[in-house]
């Protein structure tokens, strides 16, 4: 978390939008709540720490099977430390929820971000392989389109 304030030191107030998937998406609702940013969460993390808990050990990189790397269990306790109970403002967020998931709960998602404008999927996956579909209502939302029907960029 530490990283990713650095990161955006210096970004404008009020321009910035934050945007994150899966475990990015618990980063990208953290950063909303102590910024006030808006933020786009694609299947977002709701428990990293709970669900991260019986990774620990040396892991393979999902992008990379040649690297791999060895996640502690002071990483599953600074997760711990970081856990909001309750999401700031949750309608200044856009939460894009795939029912098909394969790794994350849709209803624990949806509820953990009650309030936030929802695009639920009935079907797609954790990767979201039909995000191309959705783009039009995420920049719709973040106003930098108006007017584009779902399904395609005109």
């Amino acid at each position: 978390m530490a990283l990713l304030r650095r990161g955006i030191e210096g970004w404008p107030v009020a321009s910035s939008v934050v945007i994150g998937s899966s475990l990015g998406g618990f980063y990208a609702t953290l950063i909303s709540a102590q910024t006030g940013w808006p933020a786009v969460l694609l299947n977002p993390a709701v428990d990293p720490a709970r669900d991260l808990a019986a990774h620990i050990g040396w892991q393979t990189a999902f992008h990379d099977p040649e690297a791999s790397f060895d996640f502690k269990p002071e990483h599953v306790t600074e997760l711990q430390a970081m856990a909001l109970q309750q999401v700031a403002r949750p309608e200044r967020n856009l939460a894009i929820i795939a029912k098909g998931d394969q790794v994350l709960d849709w209803r624990e998602m949806s509820a953990r971000h009650a309030g936030a404008q929802t695009l639920l999927l009935e079907h797609s996956d954790h990767g979201l392989s039909d995000f191309d579909a959705h783009l039009p209502q995420l920049l719709r939302f973040l106003q930098l389109i108006e007017g584009v029907p779902d399904g395609t960029l005109g």
